[in-house]
């Protein structure tokens, strides 16, 4: 699912006022981290991720939790990143038509 400009700018605005759900720390992304990251996806659709870790790595462990996940990403900005990933059985964030 690929989201348009419009819906983009739709989900950051909601994801701004999002505390952290998942939190990567220095030991990097393991198998619990990826668990929590698809229950809060599920659980949220719209979720924050905090990455601590140097910025070449937070890239490739975003890339991985992205990746692992099918999740889009809406937006990141130094540790924080906000994911979005439809719930197909449970939808609760309706996105404007683009």
């Amino acid at each position: 699912m690929s989201l348009s400009a419009h819906q983009i700018r739709y989900l950051r605005r909601l994801g701004h006022q999002l505390k952290p759900v998942v939190r990567v720390g220095q030991q990097g992304v393991r198998e619990s981290i990826l668990q929590a990251l698809d229950e809060a996806l599920d659980d949220h659709e719209l979720i924050k991720v905090k990455i601590v870790a140097e910025r070449s790595e937070r890239q490739q462990m975003l890339a991985r939790l992205i990746e692992h996940s099918h999740a889009e990403l809406v937006q990141q900005i130094g540790q924080m990143g906000v994911l979005f990933r439809r719930n197909p059985k449970k939808p609760q964030i309706l996105l404007p038509q683009s």
